[in-house]
């Protein structure tokens, strides 16, 4: 296979956009530079345990780097951990994790698969399985594996040696975690292996296992932690801060609005293929108070949107977004709730009842804050009572987010 390819500076200024760290880059440019004059790609890769069936925006961080090397026209090598998986990565861990089923992992992973391609060009993406090497390894293949790498360093990990100080069981197989994931290394024969921040050890002994074995040692690349929306801890699906890829256009834009705003930067640059001037740029904009922080906002939640929905489904959602939030105007599209005529009902209730409260209390406390409006005024008794005896239409907005049309029949 042969290509052409960009400058190397060119090609290594937007590598290393939002990069965390290059280990070493000195190597990266001697490869890129001999991938230059011999016209053959680099092998890239990234590997991933389908330990869960969903991606978030945090996850699509190191696959976004994987896609920037694609788009320079490298190989990018989309690698799923399905043997790996079954073990389970340490990493981070202050226990040992139970171990997968090949059915649980097999599910996670056609999900997964499904979902990355929303980010990485599937016709120019190998995908491999480390089941492939991993499962033909003899008993004495894996001693001899073993046999490249030190206790003692596996040891200077931390999670490994915060667990051993706080009295906490290691399980021998999560020793050979990194070993073993290493051997995708010496199989693949990847020049660079991208990973998270905390993915460093592995890295590392991948490059070292590598060497071991004849080759030369991968250049590792790292990429930061997405910071959740809650601006302060990581994204994380357990602490509810996160943005999931499959979710609605309406909803991830409106995720994105939440974010504070000088966390957008960090959004621009590890979840946006725009180039560091252009961020700059827009940075700069913004400062000089000749763009608005909202606007700039808008902008991210559009392009985020339409990385995963396309063009259209981000123009809408923005627009939605701009009649709803600041032009106070009710969406496009509003949600239809028909009833049956009866007697008047309390608006209190009704709102309960419709789902655009969770209690009696909290509706009561929204109409005392002016936060409901029906047919676009504000009520401003919360004794309201609906006239639901004949055939009407209501538009009720609760909060800032709710809108519903009920349809008395």
């Amino acid at each position: 296979m042969t290509a052409s390819f960009k400058p190397v500076a060119e090609q290594l200024a937007y590598l290393k956009k939002g990069v965390a760290e290059i280990i070493r880059e000195d190597e990266l440019r001697v490869r890129l530079e001999k991938s230059c004059k011999t016209c053959v790609p680099l092998r890239v890769y990234l590997g991933v345990d389908p330990t869960a069936p969903d991606i978030h925006l945090g996850h699509t961080v190191v696959l976004r780097k994987l896609k920037h090397f694609q788009d320079m026209g490298h190989t990018a090598v989309f690698l799923i951990g399905d043997f790996s998986a079954m073990i389970g990565d340490p990493t981070g861990r202050s226990e040992t994790r139970p171990p997968l089923s090949r059915e649980e992992v097999d599910a996670n992973a056609k999900t997964y698969l499904d979902q990355v391609f929303k980010i990485l060009d599937k016709d120019k993406t190998e995908v491999r399985y480390n089941s492939e090497w991993l499962d033909k390894l003899s008993s004495t293949e894996v001693v001899r594996l073993c046999a490249h790498y030190r206790l003692a360093r596996m040891l200077e990990r931390e999670d490994f040696r915060s667990r051993l100080e706080s009295n906490q069981p290691i399980s021998v197989h999560e020793l050979l975690y990194p070993l073993l994931t290493a051997y995708d290394a010496v199989s693949l024969k990847s020049d660079v292996e991208l990973g998270a921040t905390e993915q460093k050890f592995n890295l590392l002994v991948h490059r070292d296992i590598q060497r071991e074995y004849g080759l030369e040692g991968q250049v590792c690349v790292t990429m930061p932690i997405l910071v959740g929306l809650d601006g302060s801890k990581k994204m994380s699906k357990s602490l509810g801060n996160y943005v999931g890829i499959t979710e609605a256009p309406a909803e991830i834009f409106g995720k994105m609005m939440s974010i504070p705003d000088d966390l957008m930067w960090s959004y621009y640059e590890l979840v946006t293929d725009r180039t560091p001037e252009e961020i700059a740029a827009l940075k700069n904009e913004v400062s000089s108070g000749k763009l608005h922080p909202m606007d700039a906002k808008m902008r991210l939640g559009q392009e985020v949107v339409s990385g995963f929905h396309g063009a259209d489904a981000g123009k809408k959602a923005a627009d939605n977004f701009q009649r709803v939030f600041r032009d106070r105007e009710a969406p496009t599209e509003v949600p239809v709730q028909k009833i049956p005529r009866g007697p008047a009902k309390k608006l209190i209730a009704l709102l309960v009842e419709l789902g655009l409260a969770p209690s009696k209390s909290e509706a009561e406390r929204l109409i005392k804050q002016k936060g409901v409006e029906i047919n676009e005024t504000p009520v401003e008794d919360f004794r309201k009572e609906l006239d639901l005896s004949r055939p009407a239409e209501f538009l009720i907005r609760a909060g800032k987010k709710k809108f519903l049309r009920l349809v008395v029949e």
